[in-house]
């Protein structure tokens, strides 16, 4: 790997890393820098998943204190790991042209659910007034999805476990944003295992911008801190609109 393609994927990371943290999508730079520099989609989308763990743990970092009690957490994280898995395994073994078109509306809808969070909580009832039971699975099946998602893909994860958590949570931005960190954690750390073992994995580009998303990532993260929920909210949806609509030109042409 020559200096300028070292240097492209060095920014690539700190900007990922930051991105992930603040709104999520952040796989949207690393991804098509690795591309430039030479790599094979596949490859190129494995690297990147393994690349960008680094910056995930660092967002936990940074929110830290934001996180719910370790009870909540540990109901959570057995179902993003499973979901992360059967993603992986998906990636590995099957056609990705498919998905490719599928990924684009996943991200738009996403983006759509947070945009129009509170109509929506009116039409579907709030997370406090749900009972018990109906909202346990419903968080569940909000994290079962966005896990498989972040095991195939992982580009916009953030955005879309975002959207689905602030639904059916009751809790700040801040926590939501939090609790999004953490399970991207898991979700980078399992697609890590998955992808050493079994993946494509090019180390020399995971050597350079695995050590720039976890500067990002723990810069971002103290940046979400300090954010007003509407500028953060704002935020996420803009950029998910983009990246959506980026995914659709690019499964389009």
């Amino acid at each position: 790997m020559d200096l300028p393609h070292a240097a492209l994927l060095l920014a690539a990371g700190l900007a990922a890393g930051t991105v992930n943290a603040v709104a999520g999508g952040g796989s949207l730079i690393t991804f098509p820098a690795m591309i430039a520099v030479g790599l094979p989609p596949v490859p190129a989308n494995v690297s990147n998943s393994v690349a960008v763990f680094p910056g995930y743990v660092a967002s936990v970092a940074g929110s830290w204190m934001d996180l719910p009690s370790r009870r909540v957490l540990a109901r959570l994280v057995p179902t993003t790991v499973l979901g992360t898995i059967a993603g992986a395994l998906l990636l590995l073994g099957t056609p990705a042209r498919a998905f490719e078109v599928v990924v684009p509306f996943l991200v738009l809808g996403a983006t759509a659910v947070l945009a129009f969070q509170d109509p929506l909580r009116r039409l579907v009832g709030h997370p406090r007034d749900l009972p018990p039971r109906r909202r346990t699975v419903t968080v569940q099946t909000m994290v079962a999805l966005g896990s498989v998602y972040g095991g195939y893909f992982g580009a916009a994860l953030g955005v879309m476990l975002v959207a689905g958590l602030a639904l059916v949570l009751d809790a700040t931005l801040a926590r939501v944003s939090a609790i999004k960190n953490l399970l991207s954690a898991v979700v980078g750390l399992t697609t890590l295992v998955v992808f050493a073992l079994f993946g494509p994995v090019n180390w020399a580009a995971v050597g350079v911008v695995a050590p720039a998303t976890l500067l990002g990532g723990y810069v971002g993260a103290r940046v979400v801190r300090r954010l007003p929920p509407v500028v953060l909210k704002t935020l996420i949806v803009v950029f998910g609109t983009v990246i959506g609509l980026h995914l659709l030109w690019r499964a389009l042409v």
